[in-house]
């Protein structure tokens, strides 16, 4: 759509959003709303029993239902912060050691990683401790990354992955935390029908409400299945559940050819968490892979645009740094924990301030 001449005057990209509202919910039919306010006030959403009429109306939006620049005094910390501890996986920490890494450099968050978990818990740790620990470092636990089965066709590998889901987001509920990633984990090969991923996806979101824990569906971008953002938000939207929301990752965005321009059509409050990260111009998309991610600002990704994107559909979650570079897991951890937070903050800030110059 292009924009229409107002009396003397262009209206800037923000302004006509705002103006033309109206046409594009109707295009967008039924998904508007949700907490921008509350999350605009930089709070944890309070989600109460899963299904609360909280998250009602949370999934989709026009980007007009989310801007709040017209009234809104810029916030100067939008985001918060987290360590994605895949970004120290080569270092070969242990849980405990990962707290540590995340609270000296700065985080306000961790995202850990299943496997990490259970090792913990089969070594004898035990997870009310592991929580107490979190919480005397002031660490938020926004999500875990593991690789349950949950979307595969064949029906009895799914009821095991949906069984192994369930117990990983019951540690994910003991540590405190309320999301876990939900990705396509051995659909990666060939696709699936997305109807099929949507109810498959919808039984997930009923696990979850169950234990108190949301499955965020995440984007693979060399996968067959749910490679796409628009596929992630087809099957969200087709899910129809109150608390279906992403998980994407700027990487894996570029690695599957979606435009960073769709953001604009996902609700800010879809998404807890972004994973944050950056990409070489060489290789090429279609060789480059996750050894290759970078430190933000560090590679190509347009970070003005996604940064400004990301705050006017009203996202005021975490951006937590994923890694999987093997140069990284030769140094030591906190030096590197310390640089990607360093990195992430820079980014945002020119990003920010060279929004508010606009």
């Amino acid at each position: 759509m292009k924009s229409q001449a107002v009396s003397s005057e262009e209206l800037s990209r923000r302004q006509w959003l705002l103006r033309a509202g109206g046409g594009v919910a109707g295009a967008v039919a039924g998904l508007a709303g949700s907490r921008l306010l509350e999350a605009s006030q930089g709070e944890e959403a309070s989600l109460g029993p899963a299904g609360s009429a909280g998250d009602q109306g949370k999934l989709f939006s026009p980007v007009c239902s989310q801007i709040s620049a017209a009234g809104e005094q810029r916030l100067e910390k939008p985001f918060r912060f987290a360590l994605n501890t895949a970004t120290i996986m080569g270092q070969k920490l242990s849980v405990l050691e990962q707290i540590e890494v995340a609270a000296k450099a700065g985080y306000d968050g961790i995202e850990p990683w299943i496997r990490d978990l259970e090792a913990y818990q089969q070594s004898g740790g035990k997870l009310t401790d592991l929580r107490k620990r979190l919480e005397d470092h002031h660490l938020t636990v926004v999500g875990a990354i593991g690789f349950s089965p949950w979307i595969v066709d064949d029906e009895a590998a799914r009821a095991k992955g949906l069984e192994q889901m369930r117990r990983e987001m019951e540690w994910v509920a003991e540590l405190g935390g309320r999301w876990i990633a939900a990705p396509p984990a051995g659909a990666t090969k060939g696709p699936i029908p997305l109807s099929a991923v949507a109810e498959r996806y919808r039984r997930l979101l009923e696990l979850g409400q169950q234990v108190g824990v949301i499955p965020q569906l995440e984007v693979w971008g060399a996968s067959k299945t749910l490679g796409r953002l628009a596929e992630a938000v087809y099957v969200a939207i087709e899910a129809g559940h109150p608390q279906a929301g992403l998980l994407l990752d700027v990487y894996q965005l570029y690695k599957g050819g979606s435009s960073f321009e769709g953001l604009w059509l996902v609700a800010g409050s879809a998404m807890h968490t972004l994973h944050i990260n950056d990409y070489p111009a060489d290789p090429p998309r279609e060789t480059i892979n996750d050894s290759h991610r970078v430190y933000p600002g560090d590679g190509v990704a347009p970070w003005d645009r996604i940064v400004q994107i990301l705050y006017e559909i009203g996202f005021r979650g975490y951006l937590s740094l994923e890694l999987f570079n093997r140069e990284y897991w030769k140094q030591d951890a906190l030096q590197v924990a310390r640089t990607g937070l360093e990195k992430i903050r820079a980014v945002v800030a020119k990003a920010l301030k060279n929004f508010s110059t606009q």
